[in-house]
């Protein structure tokens, strides 16, 4: 068992799956954390509020993402669409993630269990 600190996330722009081996002290064996939901507002009745809407529900959806991956040192980074690009530029910005080895992929949907044997194939866990 690997004493990294790992970490996977499955991410579309709603929903994100996170898996881990690891909790604030030690590296473990992999778990399946609580999804993570992006805030979907709708009815702005200007565009500019509406894209403004949009990048607040993104930068939370993106740090609560950040307090679960805290002290990883490995990111297996995949799913749909171009967020999961958005959110690894977002962590190489940010001077807390900076030294965090990040490997971006594109897969479609699965369920937690598969993700969580997919994150273990990925590590050789």
């Amino acid at each position: 068992m690997s004493e990294k600190k790992l970490a996977g996330i499955w991410m579309d722009t709603e929903n994100a799956t996170v898996v881990k081996n690891h909790d604030i002290e030690n590296a473990f064996k992999f778990f399946v954390c609580e999804p993570v939901k992006r805030i979907v507002q709708g009815g702005n009745t200007s565009e500019k509020h509406a894209n403004n809407a949009e990048q607040t529900n993104t930068a939370k959806f993106f740090k609560d993402l950040e307090s679960l991956i805290a002290n990883t040192e490995e990111l297996y980074l995949t799913g749909t669409g171009d967020i999961q690009e958005q959110f690894k530029h977002h962590l190489e910005d940010t001077a807390q993630f900076k030294n965090l080895k990040i490997t971006l992929a594109t897969d479609q949907p699965m369920s937690e269990e598969h993700f969580l044997e997919h994150v273990k194939k990925h590590f050789n866990s």
